[in-house]
């Protein structure tokens, strides 16, 4: 089997993985990340978001062989004290019920505002728009992400 080496959250990681084993599965079951969950395993629901080189991207739909060289951070590699505006703002609108899509909301949330960091309401509904929330906390993310704007800006 090949050894990969992926380096995420700034330090690199070597795997061993077959070419087509998905990133979601060797963060998890290979170096112990959980906290990118599993949701449809489709690239859908955008439970398993992390950011690759700085854009939001599925860790269900990335085969480990297509991520030479790039930068991969997960929601542990966020911020290691949940000091990003981001986080702070989650907590602040107290955004999650369940809390299982909260970490790819929070990941799409922050690629989303590094690219626009003065959004409007609608350019939040419209990028947060790929990630379900099964407990429907839609208000509350929308809230959340703007509050994070109003902190990054």
């Amino acid at each position: 089997m090949p050894t990969y080496t992926l380096k995420i959250n700034g330090i690199s990681q070597e795997i061993e993985a077959t070419p087509d084993m998905p990133l979601l599965w060797a963060l998890r079951d290979d170096l112990d990340m959980v906290g990118t969950k599993f949701g449809c395993g489709i690239g859908q629901c955008g439970s398993c978001t992390v950011h690759v080189d700085g854009t939001a991207s599925r860790s269900c739909q990335l085969q480990v062989s297509q991520l030479d060289g790039k930068e991969i951070t997960t929601i542990e590699g966020l911020s290691p004290d949940g000091s990003h505006p981001v986080q702070q703002a989650w907590k602040e609108v107290d955004v999650p019920q369940c809390g299982y899509c909260q970490s790819g909301q929070i990941m799409t949330a922050s690629a989303f505002l590094e690219q626009n960091p003065t959004p409007t309401e609608q350019e939040i509904k419209n990028a947060m728009h790929g990630n379900i929330c099964r407990c429907a906390a839609y208000n509350r993310i929308h809230k959340a992400v703007a509050v994070a704007a109003e902190k990054l800006g």
